[in-house]
């Protein structure tokens, strides 16, 4: 933990915490906002190196080992932990405003300590209460000013609930691709059609229960499909190392006619025909380029019969499902069974280009729904005014 001068001063101070890599993500780009504002401005982080580079004094890292779900015990004594030394720490440091970013599990306790000293609460990509668990919308109520919502349906959600909320945009949607800028990090693939992507997370347990499916689809979709060329686009070169012990286990061997680029999610995507996806964000880095795609996530049958069904309280789970209200990329989310429905619906797509063609248009719908926004711009100025600051002058 880094040295930190004391803050007990009526100067405004910011603390973001973050517990993820995507939140590491969200709040880098609205610090770096905020410090092109406001140089002096004291903005502190429980975060990543990502939040530290964009101007924050990190007091501690972070999201090396995020958890999606329910955590364990480990998992829980962490983060226990974590809100001893939060606590500690505010003891000497005053804050103006606390930016939670997203993992409501681990923010909502650390809302109670911020919020105790007289913080106000700004949260930087919503809670997905109306995904599951929307009896929690009592308690972010009251341990909230202000929702920065992502997604276009969510503001009216949260604020038919009393609990004030904005659409900012979503900083997926903040720079445009460059497709042809991008065809150089995938020049090296072979040539073939079609083209297959597999996309396949990046968090340890859901790569194990799902890739597995999309190697098996992959093959599949190889056979009945000699000249075809699959890519499989990971997070990290620890992913990749993942995925190959997985084929080994699962497969044997690696499949002919398959790759593998490591950072490179944008250019595999412009470089794709078809998008087999386990569901999350990139689902919309996807619908950014308007490529087809079959989204899965396979879950415990046992635990979501005993969970599952009753915490979760949307129709959809796919994000460009969501957006659009109507399911327009076959999801196959919770997912029991084996690739075969995959590769069927992926068959679909691939031997009906009308199909395909109405799928692109759709994604192109929602896309649209982000145009003319700056998640990060925006953000930034929810944040500035609930802390009370000026604009910057025009000559600052």
């Amino acid at each position: 933990m880094a040295e930190h001068r004391s803050i007990l001063t009526p100067e405004p101070a910011l603390l973001f915490t973050a517990f993820e890599p995507s939140g590491d993500d969200h709040a880098s780009a609205v610090i770096a906002a905020l410090r092109a504002r406001y140089p002096d401005l004291a903005i502190y982080a429980w975060g990543g190196p990502k939040m530290q580079a964009a101007g924050a004094e990190l007091v501690e890292k972070t999201g090396d080992d995020a958890v999606m779900g329910v955590p364990g015990l480990k998992k829980i004594h962490e983060h226990r932990a974590i809100n001893a030394r939060i606590r500690q720490w505010l003891t000497t440091h005053r804050i103006t405003v606390h930016i939670p970013v997203d993992s409501p599990a681990a923010n909502f306790p650390v809302c109670r300590l911020t919020r105790a000293r007289g913080a106000r609460i700004v949260h930087l990509v919503a809670p997905q209460l109306w995904a599951w668990g929307s009896w929690r919308a009592r308690k972010l109520r009251r341990l909230t000013d202000r929702v920065l919502c992502l997604l276009p349906f969510e503001e009216a959600w949260f604020r038919a609930r009393d609990i004030p909320a904005e659409f900012v945009g979503h900083p997926l949607f903040d720079h445009p691709v460059d497709a042809e800028a991008l065809a150089a990090e995938t020049a090296h693939i072979p040539e073939g059609s079609p083209r297959l992507l597999l996309l396949p997370g990046s968090r340890p347990a859901e790569i194990g229960k799902n890739f597995p499916l999309l190697l098996d689809a992959f093959v599949e979709l190889a056979r009945e499909h000699p000249q075809a060329q699959g890519l499989i686009a990971v997070t990290s070169p620890q992913v990749e190392a993942r995925i190959r012990e997985l084929a080994a286990e699962h497969a044997g061997a690696w499949p002919d006619r398959l790759s593998v680029v490591s950072g490179s999610t944008d250019a595999a995507i412009a470089w794709c025909d078809l998008a087999l996806v386990v569901s999350g964000t990139v689902t919309l880095q996807v619908a950014k380029q308007h490529k087809p795609m079959v989204i899965v996530y396979k879950s415990n049958p046992v635990a979501y019969g005993l969970v599952g069904w009753w915490v979760i309280d949307t129709e959809f789970f796919a994000l460009p499902n969501l957006i659009a209200g109507r399911e327009i990329a076959t999801e196959l989310i919770p997912h029991f069974g084996d690739h075969h429905p995959i590769v069927e619906a992926a068959r679909t797509l691939l031997n009906d280009p009308a199909k395909a063609d109405a799928q692109r248009q759709e994604l192109q719908r929602v896309t649209e729904m982000f145009l003319g926004r700056n998640a990060a711009e925006s953000a930034a100025d929810a944040i500035a005014r609930v802390c009370g600051l000026q604009p910057p002058s025009p000559e600052a």
